[in-house]
């Protein structure tokens, strides 16, 4: 406190001295100008923390002083005193980029909150969220030793991900470290309940979340029955906070009516998760249902979601709407986003648009490969800000706010999360593997039991079969799978990179969102 040091400048300063004590009686420094051109001599020659400044002064007034004191010092907060409420003048204050603005006669304990408000926020708000946390830092670890299902899954998630996202804002690495280790515990009891439910589900429907395959029935179709046009964007590889970290920027234009977290088929990979979605069929009823448009998982040529757009036409038809017009995109590139965007009135005639945006995608594949962007997305911390950077300029934020702006609701989701991978488990098996990080299939595997979930019968959860004695595994946690050969330049090249198709809250739980236009 005794370093802060404010200027306040008025031509009656001295009808001010009570004020002035009682802000040193609180260990604020203060000094005093009676005019503009004192005013901004003294802010050349000390350092000042806050100016207060009033606005009705002769000679040089209030908005002449400040928009010297602002070419001075750009970032210095400056709060603007008047007896006028009249509008323009506040605009004017307000667009010379004012920090505050007060109505005279002010009291002493006005002047004392904006003080705080301005300049002891950031403490305020770190204590008060390092005191919140450590309060529900007992009750998370009651409560996941409580959690049994699906519901209670869904609620631990979100709670973890929205102390993640406040401990974002505090600078207290061991706060971070503690919900870390928290969520490490979490996700490690995430497995296991996922390896003693998943094969149920499947037997038995009813006790299942919603799933990749039961998505568009479940909470897509009302939409459709509602006979209004909506787009569904399916942003790939979205997890739940990075929705968070772009919530803010969509409700600018959006109301969020609905937001709601489903859960992503296993493998959590593109071609298996995306295609059930669409299709509204597990990847076995796909590959027996459409046996020349399922590419099969160990081949390695581009084209495993190319038909999308067909199994989503035949979804709409069984669940009675392919009677609908219904336009369908995908954008690989920022160009074609941009050139979708600026075109975008040409989709609005159809009954229901799918948007199929892969930038996420493209963003973790392009953290294992471009060192520049291991460098920017170094952690989870940064890869959400990554994130939102890369939102507010893209040009899927401009289609929604052109959607808003014609009144156009949107239905947000993705088709599966993404996890930091961390620490490496062996895995050996024949050429007919495929390269995924997180899952494994194809036969003759051996690995380390404790570090997988594994299905020797994929039929038991509707995977399609390479051959007569293929299975599947799926990496737990953070775990990512490497081959004995070459194990410590193949570990050191992939841990610390985004990976998906294995078994974790960030992969598996995911946002479904629907947005009505603010208008």
């Amino acid at each position: 406190m005794d370093n802060i040091q404010i200027l306040w400048v008025d031509d009656e300063i001295d009808l001010l001295k009570p004020h002035i004590l009682f802000l040193e009686a609180k260990g604020y420094q203060v000094d005093t100008a009676n005019n503009g051109s004192d005013g901004i001599d003294m802010v050349k020659e000390k350092r000042y923390q806050m100016v207060f400044l009033d606005e009705n002064m002769p000679g040089m007034d209030g908005l002449e002083t400040l928009q010297q004191i602002k070419k001075l010092f750009s970032t210095l907060p400056v709060v603007m005193i008047t007896k006028s409420e009249e509008e323009s003048i506040m605009e004017d204050a307000i667009g010379s980029q004012i920090s505050d603005y007060l109505i005279k006669p002010v009291n002493p304990n006005q002047i004392l909150l904006t003080l705080k408000k301005h300049l002891e926020n950031r403490r305020l708000v770190n204590e008060k969220t390092t005191s919140n946390y450590q309060q529900e830092f007992r009750q998370l670890a009651m409560d996941l030793s409580m959690v049994r299902d699906i519901e209670g899954w869904e609620a631990l998630f979100k709670r973890l991900t929205y102390w993640e996202l406040e401990l974002d804002k505090l600078e207290d690495e061991g706060l971070n470290g503690i919900l870390k280790s928290q969520k490490d515990e979490a996700n490690a009891q995430f497995f296991r309940f996922v390896q003693n439910n998943y094969e149920d589900w499947f037997s038995d429907p009813e006790e299942a979340p919603v799933m990749s395959h039961t998505l568009v029935k479940e909470w897509v179709r009302p939409s459709l029955k509602d006979g209004k046009p909506f787009f569904l964007v399916v942003v790939d590889n979205l997890r739940y906070d990075q929705w968070k970290m772009i919530q803010p920027e969509i409700e600018k234009y959006f109301r969020i009516e609905d937001d709601r977290t489903y859960w992503s088929i296993l493998p959590t990979a593109t071609q298996f998760a995306r295609n059930a979605l669409f299709a509204g069929l597990m990847p076995s009823e796909i590959k027996k249902r459409f046996p020349d448009k399922w590419v099969e998982d160990n081949e390695e040529d581009e084209g495993k979601n190319n038909f999308e757009k067909d199994f989503f036409a035949d979804n709409l038809q069984r669940l009675g709407f392919g009677n609908l017009n219904m336009g369908y995109e995908k954008v690989t590139n920022h160009n074609y986003g941009k050139k979708l965007s600026d075109n975008l009135s040409n989709l609005l005639n159809n009954d229901v648009n799918v948007l199929v945006y892969n930038f996420v995608d493209m963003l973790s594949h392009a953290k294992t490969d471009m060192k520049v962007i291991r460098e920017l997305a170094d952690n989870d911390k940064a890869y959400r800000s990554l994130t939102l950077s890369w939102f507010k300029n893209s040009p899927l934020l401009d289609m929604l706010r052109q959607l808003a702006e014609k009144d156009i609701p949107v239905l947000l989701t993705t088709d599966h999360g993404t996890i930091n991978v961390v620490d490496p488990t062996k895995v050996v098996g024949d050429r007919s593997l495929n390269t995924n990080l997180r899952y494994k299939s194809g036969r003759g595997m051996t690995y380390q039991g404790k570090d997988v979930l594994e299905f020797k019968n994929p039929e038991s959860v509707h995977l399609p079969k390479q051959n007569i004695n293929s299975s599947y595994i799926f990496a737990k946690e953070d775990l990512f799978f490497a081959y004995p050969n070459n194990f410590n330049h193949y570990v050191k090249y992939y841990r610390n990179t985004y990976q998906h198709g294995g078994v974790s809250l960030e992969e598996m739980i995911i946002p479904f969102v629907q947005l009505k236009p603010r208008q």
